[in-house]
């Protein structure tokens, strides 16, 4: 089996996966939004990108899970713009503003190898859904170029199985976040219509693709699914029932129960938003990961 899996898929294949990508793109249908923009025809999509990828920042990141950090760190490339509209981003300057430059393919393929040269341990695509096509055509290029780290797919949750299967034997490490159990919360708090919805089907296509998550002899993730659950204040998140359905995909899926939600960008509108969780929330989440038997991170 090779290792990362892209390298194991011939130039057929792969141009055929950046041809049916392009297609997706041409009516938007990258995201379960399905919004129709002609992005290549220099038309914006409702998350606000059009047909180049915009890049805000990247360089080896320390902070992420501990399998993804290694020694060398993980290779983020942070994308500007997203398919969600959370009214808590804490990185709303870059989702919802678009900060970032516009770069071409080659342009981010040089990232790509920049950041292998510097020693990360994986490329680490973020809010990444918007921008498949984009970066499938410059892994191809940077895979030519020698380009020879894992991909992490770092997302929202909110993905389209019919997008994801292009990803098949691609990427190696998924990484979505699952922000809401309930379909009400992700409209009222995202702006979308079937979070959950969309985030089961996809979350459970990526665990087909890649199954739990599996490190190497120094403890760094080599494949699998990793998930993302912000715990947020009264009980918001919806945790018993997205631990339930994680535990009932695989008893062993990695799941990181993060703390840090704080009221950022528009979360003052709502009042029950305003507040961080209290460490009793916190703790009342962890525990019920722990007791679906769930792989905690930390």
């Amino acid at each position: 089996m090779h290792w990362p899996r892209y390298l194991g898929m011939s130039p057929t294949d792969l141009r055929d996966r950046i041809a049916a990508a392009d297609e997706l793109i041409s009516a938007c249908r990258l995201c379960p939004r399905r919004c129709g923009a002609r992005r290549t025809d220099g038309e914006v999509g409702a998350c606000g990108a059009g047909a180049e990828a915009q890049v805000a920042s990247y360089g080896p990141h320390f902070g992420e899970e501990r399998p993804l950090v290694g020694a060398g760190g993980s290779g983020t490339i942070f994308f500007a713009r997203c398919n969600l509209s959370c009214v808590f981003c804490q990185n709303a300057d870059i989702s919802q503003l678009g900060d970032g430059l516009r770069v071409s393919a080659r342009q981010l393929a040089s990232i790509m190898l920049d950041l292998q040269e510097r020693g990360c341990e994986n490329i680490n695509v973020v809010t990444p859904t918007h921008q498949m096509p984009q970066i499938l055509h410059a892994l191809a290029m940077a895979q030519e170029h020698g380009l020879h780290l894992p991909i992490v797919y770092n997302c929202g949750g909110y993905e389209s199985v019919e997008a994801l299967r292009i990803l098949d034997g691609i990427v190696d490490i998924y990484m979505p976040d699952l922000k809401f159990a309930d379909d009400a919360a992700g409209f009222r708090y995202s702006g979308v219509e079937n979070y959950f919805a969309a985030a089961h089907l996809a979350i459970r296509e990526m665990h087909r693709q890649v199954g739990d998550l599996e490190v190497n002899s120094r403890g760094v993730a080599r494949q699998g699914l990793l998930v993302r659950h912000l715990v947020l204040p009264h009980g918001l998140a919806g945790t018993p029932k997205a631990v339930a359905f994680l535990a009932e995909l695989s008893p062993h899926t990695y799941m990181n129960a993060m703390a840090q939600y704080r009221p950022c960008y528009r979360a003052s509108e709502y009042s029950e938003l305003s507040r961080r969780p209290t460490a009793a929330e916190f703790a009342e989440a962890v525990a019920i990961a722990r007791e679906a038997g769930l792989r905690l991170d930390g």
